[in-house]
């Protein structure tokens, strides 16, 4: 990742021209108590009324050039931290869409959404609004403590005493809110993933009855996350009042102190009301010392946890030297292969040749390893021992776009987005797929008829992961999806579980007619398999049995007790 410094160099000469504009509207601002202390001592008090005029104009110009100066200021902060929020944004999603599937195994939806956005806000505000009050109140003092040296250094003791203990009490308060500010954010991601799963879960929830629990669970850690910004509060309130005392404390001084002066006539009545105005001018500083250190120091502890993120390398990599063939035909053999993951042996000694076009059917109970089989055919994870071939080449060699795109996968658990029919359909290849090809798939995978049914038809759009179809006409749109994007490998995960006999035998048969497709049907039913052109059974991640549907049956193994539970024993019994 590139530090937060590299992103602020982009802007850098913004920056410059938004802190000259600052600094000459602090300069006008420092001039106006010197125009006070003339109408004081020269027009009030010496009686020169010619000059009133002038004066006057003089403090009508400070006031529109500081408007001028004030406007390009804020303007220019604003402009560079959205041009630095929006890139940091964009680089940290970017650089997510590049993480392996090891990573999401480890850490939640709503922890990442914590990152890319909360996280990301807090940076930009920093780097903006935040960051334009810490440069300006630190110009402002200087410039200000110097006029007010200028006009009284025995006055100019009093804010030099009491700057340093508000000072103190600053980086006391900064320091707490740190620390707070870390559980702050870590409890905005939980309460962000039980927030998420609960309104991607709602159905589950409401089919479980498990509305209370839910709402206990977070009011659990809603409450903590309360309680967390309870305690930054007590922390403010802790020491930002003793803050705003000691300010009018040291205003009281210098009126006081300032009175004496006045009257042993070592300053005028003039210098006494610039100075006072200078002191008032400089209590806002100090006032927003907590404030700005509190932003400040949330806008750190962010920047800490993206810099986390960007530092996670994929495990998963492009080759050094990647194979690019011309064309993929669709052959893929797993040749010995064994994978472990976290520590466990998921699967061994995996071997078997898939030849371009024709069908391999796996079976085996839930835990088996046949999804596993799915994620190593697409790189998600990479082979613990042997070799996963794509037309006789090591995926491990082929760019990770190019295998991914020559190969569709249809899960059992459908994810659709809130979208259009016709546009989820076209997710695979949206630039080159045509209406002919989407409504072509979709009466391949028996969608039609029921997409011709709704209100807009294709241009129908549909609610969040299909909110509103059923699940098998969910399942009927991810699988027209797969065969519109017309790659030499599709990969059919329990696709056809929700779907009726009649329903499966006609995409079955409609699918064979797909010659250029190699195809890897994955089920618990027997129907979905039968007519593979082999057919393995897995079991603890081995193969126990492969072959035909009628040289499994022949065998009489686990294959053939699937069929008499599917088939044998329902049909007696149904006599």
């Amino acid at each position: 990742m590139r530090n937060l410094g590299k992103y602020v160099k982009k802007y850098g000469i913004l920056y410059v021209v938004a802190i000259a504009a600052m600094v000459v509207s602090i300069l006008l601002d420092a001039a106006s108590p010197q125009i006070t202390r003339h109408i004081i001592d020269d027009v009030i008090v010496g009686g020169k009324m010619e000059m009133l005029m002038r004066l006057l104009l003089g403090l009508l110009g400070i006031g529109l050039g500081r408007a001028i100066f004030q406007y390009m200021k804020e303007f220019i902060f604003d402009y560079s931290a959205s041009g630095i929020g929006s890139s940091l944004r964009k680089d940290l999603f970017d650089h997510i869409q590049t993480l392996s599937m090891g990573y999401f195994d480890s850490h939640n939806t709503g922890e990442l959404m914590a990152r890319v956005k909360d996280d990301v806000d807090r940076i930009w505000n920093a780097m903006g609004f935040v960051g334009m009050l810490i440069i300006e109140c630190t110009i402002h003092t200087v410039i200000i403590m110097t006029c007010m040296f200028r006009l009284s250094p025995v006055l100019t003791v009093i804010p030099l005493l009491v700057m340093p203990v508000i000072a103190w009490y600053g980086l006391k308060m900064e320091n707490g809110l740190g620390q707070v500010y870390d559980k702050i954010s870590e409890q905005t991601a939980e309460l962000n993933t039980v927030a998420q799963e609960n309104l991607a879960g709602v159905r589950t929830v409401k089919a479980f009855a498990r509305e209370d629990y839910e709402i206990d669970r977070f009011k659990r850690h809603n409450k903590r996350y309360y309680d967390l910004n309870m305690e930054q509060a007590k922390l403010i309130v802790k020491y930002q009042p003793n803050v705003s005392f000691l300010s009018k404390v040291m205003l009281m001084a210098i009126i006081v102190v300032g009175g004496i002066m006045v009257i042993q006539k070592r300053i005028t009545i003039g210098e006494l009301g610039a100075f006072s105005e200078y002191a008032n001018n400089i209590i806002w500083p100090m006032e927003m010392v907590g404030w700005l250190s509190n932003d400040f120091a949330a806008a750190m502890a962010s920047n800490k946890k993206i810099k986390r993120i960007m530092a996670q390398k994929p495990d998963i990599k492009e080759p050094e030297a990647p194979v690019v063939p011309e064309k993929i035909e669709g052959e893929l053999q797993f040749k010995h292969v064994d994978f472990d993951l976290y520590g466990s042996r998921i699967l061994t000694d995996i071997d078997f040749t898939l030849p371009k076009g024709k069908t391999l059917g796996i079976m085996g109970v839930t835990g088996s390893g046949k999804t596993s089989i799915v994620n190593l055919t697409q790189r998600f994870y990479d082979v613990t021992n042997g070799e996963v071939l794509l037309d006789g080449i090591d995926i491990r060699k082929l760019p990770l776009t190019l295998l991914r795109s020559q190969t569709t996968v249809v899960m059992q658990d459908v994810f659709l987005f809130s979208d259009t029919i016709t546009d989820n359909i076209k997710t695979g290849n949206r630039d080159a797929t045509e209406w002919e090809s989407v409504e072509e798939a979709s009466i391949c995978a028996e969608a039609h008829d029921f997409i011709m049914n709704l209100g807009e038809k294709y241009d129908t759009v549909i609610g969040e992961r299909g909110v509103g179809l059923s699940g098998g006409q969910k399942q009927r749109i991810s699988i027209a999806r797969a065969i519109a994007k017309r790659t030499p490998l599709l990969i059919l995960d329990d696709s056809t579980s929700a779907l009726d006999m009649e329903t499966e035998k006609e995409i079955e048969r409609r699918l064979k007619t797909q010659k250029d497709s190699s195809k890897i049907i994955i089920a618990h039913r027997i129907s979905a398999v039968r007519h593979a052109d082999e057919i393995l059974i897995l079991e603890g991640g081995r193969i126990i049995e492969r072959g035909t549907h009628e040289e499994l049956m022949a065998k009489k193994g686990q294959y053939y007790r699937t069929y008499q539970v599917q088939y044998g024993e329902e049909g007696q019994s149904c006599q």
